[in-house]
């Protein structure tokens, strides 16, 4: 791909080319579970200032909390607790559900919302354990709804650009992948849930933000793990119940193309993806804390692409809404989900074992 094809590809690039619902079939009720910071911060303003969503249901386990945030917004016409949305309070009032709770609360949580015959949003990773994983799998397809896990990548305009230019050749053949994403979590407190692996996981640093790198991997390059190597450890006293308080881990993706990964919850805030082929490079960055930023370089040329910023939150929803209205499945579907918690599994097992783990498939 030469520059000029480069710019006149570049050039023609849309950004919702997703959306196909109309705004009058909207707006998508949601009920969102879970009041924590980002359900608050995040994807409230998110669903209501998108195209196609409105929050008019919350639920919470402190109903001070619940009824604070319901007050706050004039689309939330119901505040109600955990048991009284397991039991199918306010369903009349609410499309779909948000989940947003510690990874081990989130299958409970589907079951009832898909035994009420709603559809769900459900953050990522989608469980705590690979068999739980399995379970909501089981519960969406027994379900006629729409299920997608939360990979706010996908609709980031920027991972989209990178996605298409490696469909469209502008690197080559992919060869490899360099990923990083870290943070520091001491801040939050020695009882922060995300240290604890009865509600994390198998573990907190390749759990909560490893998972960006691979996931964001697998869609741009559309390839899938196939086996992975890994190193971590964990010295701070904050860590000490979980194993990765930083890891190194290489995964193989079909076709033989290799992701280089880092992640830590105690480091500085840090974020990149860059894919290089055989004919040039695509570098994100930053790639994963709500901004980013594309570099395309071929042959030499470096081109800083200049993309729109968006509230990825609400890029997100809207997708999802968009499905939902079209009766149509999104790309992460839990399917696609569990895919990533076993690779996770993989790669604390690698770490334990010492050797290379394959991935399993179904």
């Amino acid at each position: 791909m030469s520059a000029n094809d480069i710019q006149s590809y570049l050039g023609s690039f849309t950004r919702r080319d997703w959306q196909t619902a109309d705004p009058d079939d909207g707006p998508v009720r949601f009920a969102v579970v879970g009041l924590g910071w980002w359900t608050r911060d995040e994807a409230i303003p998110a669903i209501n200032d998108s195209t196609l969503c409105e929050v008019s249901v919350v639920v919470s386990g402190d109903e001070e909390k619940a009824d604070s945030v319901a007050e706050t917004y004039d689309s939330v016409d119901r505040a109600i607790s955990y048991t009284e949305f397991h039991d199918g309070a306010a369903t009349d009032a609410y499309d779909a559900v948000y989940v947003c709770t510690p990874n081990a609360r989130h299958l409970s949580l589907v079951e009832s919302a898909v035994a009420h015959d709603r559809s769900v949003v459900c953050e990522k990773p989608m469980e705590a354990s690979v068999e739980r994983a399995e379970a909501v799998v089981d519960a969406c397809a027994d379900a006629d709804v729409t299920a997608m896990i939360a990979y706010r990548m996908h609709t980031e305009p920027v991972v989209r650009r990178a996605r298409e230019l490696v469909e469209a050749g502008a690197i080559g053949d992919p060869v490899h992948v360099h990923g990083n994403m870290s943070q520091s979590i001491l801040g939050w407190g020695p009882d922060q849930w995300r240290l604890d692996p009865e509600m994390a996981g198998y573990g907190t640093s390749v759990t909560d933000l490893g998972i960006y790198p691979i996931n964001t991997t697998r869609f741009v390059l559309d390839r899938d793990p196939v086996a992975v190597q890994s190193m971590m450890h964990s010295d701070h006293e904050h860590f000490a119940d979980v194993p990765d308080e930083a890891a190194a881990f290489t995964v193989r993706f079909e076709g033989d193309v290799y992701a280089t990964c880092t992640a830590s919850q105690n480091a500085a805030l840090s974020s990149h993806l860059e894919i290089v082929g055989t004919d040039g490079s695509i570098r994100i960055e930053p790639a994963f804390h709500l901004e980013s930023e594309l570099r395309l370089t071929v042959g030499g040329t470096t081109v800083d692409v200049d993309c729109e910023q968006v509230d990825q939150m609400e890029e997100e929803f809207d997708y999802f809404a968009d499905r939902v209205l079209t009766d149509r499945d999104p790309v992460a579907t839990p399917e696609h989900g569990l895919v990533d918690v076993r690779t996770i599994a993989a790669i604390h097992e690698a770490a334990e074992r010492g050797e290379t783990v394959d991935v399993p498939t179904r």
